[in-house]
């Protein structure tokens, strides 16, 4: 089972004990705010969480999609995923349950996967995609030392209306620089 550790945090494998976790964390009105309403259905995070169980069995492995834990307590808090592309590229994204957000989780998940990404895979460029209203997030990457790579308007339609996406993206030289 491939597993990263922080200060705080056990970054791991997703198994199926963490469905229950995952598809609960899912169900906050506040997480579904920036997600399409057929992505928030339990039943979708039941296949993601199957999913990521077999992508971590994939050799070579094209996806990190990881449970994040916290160390302290062995409570499931949240997701932190690196999934890699051609050219060296890979997309990130997190998610942490509302009960678990601030205190930067996120930034020291995020900022461990990407280490990782950048120190042991050999990735060149990873960056993130989010609607444009998700501050935080934006926020989160930023923290990172990503930089705002593109601001595209009304890019998606959901939940009645259209959203603006946000790319934020670093590579490797400007995370090495920072380091």
């Amino acid at each position: 089972m491939f597993m990263l550790e922080t200060e705080r945090l056990i970054l791991r494998d997703m198994s199926l004990d963490d469905e229950d976790d995952f598809v609960a964390m899912s169900q906050d009105p506040k997480y579904q705010r920036f997600y399409d309403e057929q992505d928030c259905k339990p039943e979708k995070y039941q296949e993601l969480t199957r999913l990521f169980v077999s992508q971590a069995k994939e050799d070579p492995r094209g996806s990190y999609q990881l449970a994040v834990e916290c160390k302290k307590t062995g409570e499931f808090i949240g997701t932190v995923c690196l999934r890699l592309e051609a050219n060296q590229q890979a997309s990130m994204g997190c998610a942490f349950s509302r009960r678990r957000q601030g205190g930067k989780l996120a930034h020291e998940a995020a900022h461990a996967l990407a280490d990782f990404g950048f120190s042991v895979l050999g990735v060149h460029r990873i960056y993130a995609e989010t609607i444009g209203r998700n501050t935080p997030a934006i926020k989160m990457c930023q923290s990172l030392g990503m930089r705002q790579e593109a601001h595209l308007r009304e890019h998606r339609f959901f939940k009645d209306q259209w959203w603006d996406t946000v790319i934020l993206a670093i590579l490797k030289s400007e995370w090495q620089s920072q380091s």
